[in-house]
């Protein structure tokens, strides 16, 4: 089996290029979930939490469409040509991004570890 990295990052916190837009991380696919996720931080008492902390997962994990885009992820992931590197940003980069990174779910989700 081959190593896959994952990348967590917010864009709120990129460098921006010459017309002003954030430059996300190299990776060969880039899995923006602002729009696609609803905002964990939104949901009650997380808002000081990080992705690591079980009630984040928790939350992050029964968002509506969190199921499918990790199955998306893993079939992506164990295409015969597949990815070296794939980047996944949020906003803040402190919730759904950090969460989907995890040990606790690289396993469970058949997304691998991350290097």
């Amino acid at each position: 089996m081959r190593t896959i990295r994952l990348i967590s990052f917010g864009y709120l916190h990129l460098p921006t290029g010459p017309d002003g837009s954030p430059v996300p991380p190299a990776a060969d696919r880039i899995e923006d979930v602002r729009d696609r996720l609803r905002d964990p931080a939104a949901a009650r008492d997380i808002l000081d939490l990080d992705g690591l902390n079980p009630r984040v997962q928790d939350v992050v994990l029964n968002t509506p469409g969190a199921r499918e885009l990790l199955a998306n992820l893993a079939d992506y992931a164990t295409l015969p040509a597949g990815p070296r590197r794939i980047a996944i940003g949020c906003a803040g980069g402190r919730h759904r991004d950090v969460d989907r990174i995890t040990g606790r779910h690289a396993e469970q989700e058949r997304i691998p570890r991350l290097a």
